[in-house]
């Protein structure tokens, strides 16, 4: 895709780090540790999305800077938070955006390849894409890929690019990309949306392999409604970018089968 944000970027241009929180009291401090050790990492934001735990202050304690929201708003909420925070801090030189996820701990230092290329000015927004996750007691993690296969789809129908790991939330872009994708699509939707606005526009996506590790879902009950909302978000936000593939995509049925008795 032909860059919309076409000048170079030098490479020393700092980055902040924006992690939407919630009730991760047990891991952020770990999160926040191994951001801190990226290069080209300055500013660490923290975005409590209406905690119950002590999530704000144990990332305040960590070192990162941290605002918080009364109730949760979501993750897209968030992020434009996060953003804005980093905007009260910079100058005329705004810094790149590095998204992650709250739930990384010291896996989180291997992010670091997302920085480069946008720092370089060979991409406006990069796209990690992680090895196979694992659950604790060594099990494959994940569903059926009903809700990976429905944004993948919905991409495709809308730029004519099929993403590897669409709803990654590891993601590095430049100011003028996100500003260009405000406002964000709700909820889980936004990682989806964010690849159809911005490749629209002409700006240039690259997914970077990292390895990376985060709370992994399984297939119980949790993890199913967990998939439901997805899936549901991803339609949403599909629908409302014209952007729905022909077949629609599984139905919601499909994630909650059934169990039949013998």
């Amino acid at each position: 895709m032909s860059g919309a944000d076409s000048s170079p970027e030098p490479f020393e241009r700092a980055v902040a780090c924006v992690i939407p929180a919630k009730d991760e009291a047990a891991r952020i401090a770990a999160t926040v540790d191994a951001v801190h050790k990226i290069i080209g990492v300055d500013l660490v934001v923290v975005v409590d999305d209406g905690s119950s735990d002590g999530t704000a202050e144990v990332a305040r304690r960590a070192g990162a800077v941290v605002v918080s929201h009364d109730r949760n708003r979501g993750k897209a909420a968030a992020m434009e938070t996060g953003a804005a925070a980093v905007a009260e801090r910079d100058g005329a030189r705004p810094r790149h955006l590095l998204f992650l996820d709250a739930d990384l701990t010291d896996s989180a230092a291997a992010a670091a390849p997302l920085l480069e290329p946008v720092q370089a000015g060979r991409a406006d927004m990069t796209i990690g894409t992680l090895p196979a996750q694992v659950r604790a007691d060594g099990s494959k993690a994940g569903g059926h890929g009903f809700v990976v296969k429905l944004a993948r789809a919905g991409i495709h129908e809308a730029t004519g690019w099929s993403p590897e790991q669409p709803l990654s939330g590891q993601r590095c872009l430049t100011r003028v990309a996100f500003e260009a994708a405000v406002p964000l699509a709700s909820g889980f939707g936004v990682e989806t949306a964010l690849s159809i606005d911005l490749g629209r526009k002409g700006f240039r996506i690259l997914e970077v392999p990292i390895d990376v590790r985060h709370r992994a879902t399984g297939t119980d009950l949790r993890g199913q409604l967990h998939r439901g909302k997805q899936y549901l978000h991803v339609r949403r936000a599909l629908a409302a970018r014209s952007a729905l593939p022909a077949d629609g995509g599984p139905s919601l049925r499909s994630l909650f089968p059934r169990k039949t008795t013998p």
